[in-house]
């Protein structure tokens, strides 16, 4: 196999009549995928003068085109950036110049916000989906594509914020998503009959890895939802009985209220997927006293992302368990000292394998600190049980997970540092019923300052997407911090978790 495009080629060769991928009215079987990436290859190489190397963006929500465009990529040796499309104008501007994004495909609902980023973007290319693009694709060449792309070809960039609150650019090979799916498909049973319902975010690593990349590799079917809603995804899984299903806990929540959940039937689901962030038990049981198996799988954008999954025979045993290291990628969990640990023993789960990212974009430094001995340094703690499975205690110390999207403290910190009646700030999560965990920030005034809670969130209009602004603002005569002067944010969250049982 020379790449990615080859998985597209051999199964519509294999079994071309199957369908492929399918959203609403849009359709391709394997044969007519096969076809549709071809032509799309030729429109980046020919008819934009895609060169490899080059990074592609999309922004949009998810549609067939993301996916054809990201075999086309491999083909043509280049890379897919998939942006995130609740990001603020000004985010998408830093990630386009730091990537140095040769063309930028914007669905209509974001052409308006393209253009603004494109006027702060130098040397980058704007293709309209809606009044470009279908007379570019028109033009483009459907001759059998020469392929340039291999294994050891870039072909994902994929940006996740950092602690710093700069966006780290996640550089993946085609070899890492291929190992990914390989890990994927064994530890989820994956299989040629397989149906995929994919609501889950593309521009996430783990709408497009966890199951959908995997299904083309195998010769499943995969159907998008263009946005989650619950009502659709239920009505979804009543009509055309998919098979696997992947959901964060926010869906599994919004899905489990929502009035048609008791009354759909989903026997046609043989597991469902989940992880992202800690899962209740609640919300596994939910599925499990429907008869569905809800198995956890842990990783992260860096690792493509499967590297610890939950076998399914072991979804009820071992409930709440990460599970155990997938197939091509190994997992240990070290002290502070770097020393391996023994069972029930806490310590930074590290990981190992061909499905880890080749580098930070433009960052040899982080990325060099990232690995100690080709060990991945993920930041979590967790532990193993004396049959080997993994738990995950913590997530990174202050990542805040909400509804699946990881926020980060020192972004928002960064807007309350322009806010001068501030003496002191932090953000903290804190549970939320709905999204998980929710920011909130904790501020000191400086004597003499009067700001109001409105006040403050105003800063953050037009300055992050509105996901990462806080929930609420709580004032304080001074915040907890150590000899050292650092905020004590475990006490800070203690101290809110106390006033609101107050």
């Amino acid at each position: 196999m020379n790449g990615l495009g080859d998985w597209i080629r051999y199964n519509a060769d294999w079994a071309g009549h199957r369908v492929a991928l399918d959203m609403g009215d849009e359709a391709y079987t394997y044969a007519q995928m096969d076809a549709a990436v071809t032509r799309r290859a030729h429109l980046l190489s020919s008819g934009l003068g895609v060169q490899p190397g080059d990074h592609v963006a999309y922004l949009g929500f998810n549609s067939c085109e993301m996916l054809l465009l990201l075999f086309a990529c491999a083909r043509v040796g280049c890379s897919l950036l998939p942006l995130n499309n609740r990001l603020a104008p000004p985010e998408h501007t830093w990630i386009l110049q730091h990537s140095k994004t040769r063309i930028l495909f914007a669905e209509p609902e974001f052409e308006q916000a393209a253009h603004s980023v494109i006027e702060d973007v130098g040397d980058l290319k704007l293709v309209s989906m809606a009044n470009d693009y279908p007379g570019l694709l028109q033009q483009a060449g459907n001759a059998p594509f020469a392929d340039v792309g291999t294994l050891d070809d870039r072909v994902l960039l994929v940006y996740t914020s950092g602690t710093t609150g700069k966006p780290k650019g996640v550089v993946h090979k085609q070899r890492a998503l291929f190992y990914n799916a390989l890990n994927a498909i064994h530890a989820q049973e994956m299989r040629a009959v397989d149906h995929v319902l994919n609501v889950l975010p593309l521009f996430h690593s783990g709408g497009l890895n966890i199951q959908t990349t995997p299904a083309f590799y195998v010769g499943a079917r995969v159907t998008l939802l263009r946005r989650f809603d619950p009502g659709d995804t239920l009505a979804a899984i009543r009509e055309l009985r998919p098979t696997m299903f992947l959901a964060v806990p926010a869906v599994i929540q919004a899905m489990v209220d929502h009035p048609m959940w008791q009354n759909t039937d989903l026997s046609c689901l043989r597991m469902i997927g989940t992880g992202s962030s800690t899962v209740p038990d609640a919300l596994l049981n939910v599925w499990h006293d429907r008869g569905v198996p809800a198995v956890q799988i842990y990783g992260m954008t860096e690792s493509a992302p499967t590297a610890i999954c939950l076998p399914i025979s072991a979804s009820q045993r071992k409930l709440g368990a990460a599970g155990k290291p997938s197939m091509h990628c190994d997992a240990r969990i070290v002290d502070e000292q770097g020393v391996p640990v023994g069972p029930n023993e806490r310590g930074e789960i590290l990981l190992r394998g061909p499905n880890l990212l080749a580098e930070y974009l433009n960052e040899p430094e982080l990325t060099a600190q990232a690995f100690t001995g080709g060990w991945f340094h993920t930041g979590d703690i967790g532990h193993t049980d004396d049959d080997g499975f993994f738990y995950v205690d913590d997530r990174k110390k202050d990542v805040i997970i909400s509804g699946g999207e990881n926020i980060y403290p020192a972004e928002l910190e960064n807007v309350l540092a322009d806010i001068t009646e501030l003496a002191e700030y932090a953000v903290v999560g804190v549970p939320d019923a709905q999204w998980g965990e929710a920011p909130v920030a904790c501020v000191v005034l400086r004597e003499g300052a009067a700001l109001s809670e409105m006040d403050i969130l105003r800063h953050f209009q037009d300055r992050l997407a509105r996901f990462k602004h806080p929930q609420a603002v709580r004032f304080f005569e001074q915040l907890p911090r150590n000899a050292m002067g650092k905020v004590l944010k475990f006490e800070l969250r203690s101290l809110l978790a106390t006033s609101h049982k107050d």
